[in-house]
């Protein structure tokens, strides 16, 4: 964002704005990245550590119950966050597959038969390997 967007961007939120919460969550917001952003950067541990305690400060005195409950899920998540930023390794998948699979289940309506339960999942989770393998033939 230049910085003319930007101070028009900040002007306007400071303007109709009345209550201030949208430019407090702009600023949680901002924080957060500038956070994530050291600690991607291998930043001193110092650093990294008092920027996650001012973004703390910020969501406990902003008093706003939406950043309070991002600031409780963060520090609740920072471990995860912290080892996915030092190896890059992530569950992502595994939690797409879940969602997948759940997603199967509740468009199944009940199968009684297990297996073919199974081979429905099966199906679903292997679609993308099966489309990258399969040959078309002409």
């Amino acid at each position: 964002m230049s910085d003319k967007s930007f101070a028009r961007m900040w002007n306007d939120l400071i303007d109709h704005d009345t209550t201030g919460q949208i430019l407090t969550a702009y600023i949680a917001k901002e924080q957060l990245r500038h956070l994530l952003a050291a600690a991607r950067d291998n930043a001193d541990t110092h650093e990294v550590r008092a920027r996650l305690y001012a973004f703390y400060t910020w969501c406990a005195d902003a008093d706003l119950p939406e950043l309070t409950r991002l600031a409780t899920t963060i520090e609740a998540w920072w471990p995860a966050i912290l080892a996915f930023i030092d190896t890059g390794i992530t569950n992502a998948r595994t939690e797409g597959l879940n969602r997948l699979v759940k997603q199967v289940k509740r468009v199944a309506c009940g199968f009684r038969n297990t297996e073919n339960s199974r081979r429905r999942i099966r199906f679903h989770c292997t679609r993308t390997q099966r489309a990258s393998i399969q040959q078309f033939h002409c």
